[in-house]
């Protein structure tokens, strides 16, 4: 994606039963939702999006080289940066994403930070909170599930 790229990008999908919306600015995602219909404003054309179908046809993708625009506090970023490190196909705990954050999982505070990050999450896919378990995503849970069973083949 290059500076210039911007606008929102969706299409239906068949597999997650809604669409998936991509938010662009600046040549990086600020947000992506699932929304029940595609948006009337949304473009159907962007290669992410061409990326993000393949994954969810079955193609093992990572986006690590995707950028996001994480406009969160530090501690909330430092926790999804740590779950955008979560291998595709694996998942991990709350308390593990706190620990690779640099958080005390035992800390009732930092693991509560850990929680709201991951709820709050502005790029579900992109940033796979799908991927942590006991913690509520910004993932709905039907596509997380679906999500999870992908990943594991």
């Amino acid at each position: 994606m290059d500076a210039s790229d911007v606008g929102i990008f969706a299409r239906e999908s068949e597999l997650l039963e809604r669409a998936v919306e991509i938010g662009i600015a600046s040549g990086r995602v600020v947000g992506v939702s699932f929304p029940s219909s595609l948006p009337d404003d949304a473009e159907t054309d962007h290669p992410l999006l061409d990326r993000v179908f393949a994954y969810l046809d079955g193609e093992a993708d990572h986006f690590a080289d995707v950028d996001v625009a994480l406009t969160v506090p530090t501690d909330r970023r430092r926790v999804l940066e740590a779950a955008r490190n979560v291998p595709h196909g694996e998942t991990v705990s709350i308390d593990r994403v706190a620990r690779m954050a640099g958080m005390d999982p035992e800390d009732a505070d930092d693991l509560e930070t850990a929680r709201s990050a991951l709820a709050e999450n502005p790029a579900p896919i992109f940033v796979p909170d799908h991927r942590v378990t006991g913690a509520p995503g910004a993932t709905p849970d039907s596509i997380a599930r679906r999500l999870r069973a992908l990943e594991s083949g």
